[in-house]
């Protein structure tokens, strides 16, 4: 069983509980993933899956394993999961797909969602840092300035780590203690309560927490 599973990123919704309160999640398609290359405790040192994700064009064909001599021109994304020791007798095999029912996970498990999160560009400090700003009035000078940052040094050094304005976005972020609310085992869906960083169609790592 997988404790950790690699999905792209739906959008979000909501949904109503048997209580009939409205619950926002976020749908994660978990379903679409090729197993790619096994690799084992004896032979590569560590036990571990590659998963492929099959570009749209290739998703309706019969698999041929003539594709994995050219992965670039078959598959969008290539990620590695580990997994625990297979032994001698390995339970996944290539070009086998990967569904829920692979995975530990279940309704009500609490996992660890990591990402990227979305580009914001070039972004001064009151949308970066939520700076406060100045006075907005008619003649101030300083409105949306950062303001002095020479932390009063002699020889004007600027210290390391200063918020200043600059790349706002396109971090890898991880949000923890996320519940699963639903799992679609037919369509390969998760729905995860919350919001989990990146965009649409951007691609994520769901793991049980504390798990590798």
């Amino acid at each position: 069983m997988l404790n950790r599973v690699l999905g792209k990123k739906i959008g979000m919704t909501q949904i109503f509980n048997e209580d009939g309160n409205v619950i926002p999640v976020t749908v994660v398609d978990i379903g679409s993933w090729l197993v790619t290359q096994v690799k084992t405790s004896d032979k590569d040192g560590y036990a571990s899956l590659q998963l492929g994700l099959l570009k749209k064009k290739h998703r309706n064909k019969t698999f041929d394993i003539s594709w994995l001599k050219n992965k670039k021109n078959y598959f969008s994304k290539l990620q590695e999961v580990r997994i625990d020791d297979l032994g001698e007798e390995p339970k996944f095999k290539v070009a086998q797909k990967i569904t829920l029912e692979h995975s530990s996970l279940k309704e009500g498990s609490i996992v660890d969602v990591s990402g990227v999160s979305r580009g914001l560009g070039f972004q001064g400090v009151v949308k970066r840092w939520n700076f406060s700003g100045g006075p907005a009035s008619h003649g101030s000078t300083f409105h949306r300035s950062p303001g002095s940052i020479g932390n009063i040094c002699a020889d004007g050094r600027v210290d390391k780590g200063k918020k200043m304005p600059g790349h706002m976005g396109f971090r890898r972020l991880t949000v923890k203690s996320l519940k699963v609310i639903r799992l679609d085992k037919d369509s390969g869906y998760l729905f995860v309560n919350g919001a989990i960083p990146g965009k649409k169609d951007s691609f994520v790592s769901i793991r049980m927490q504390g798990s590798v």
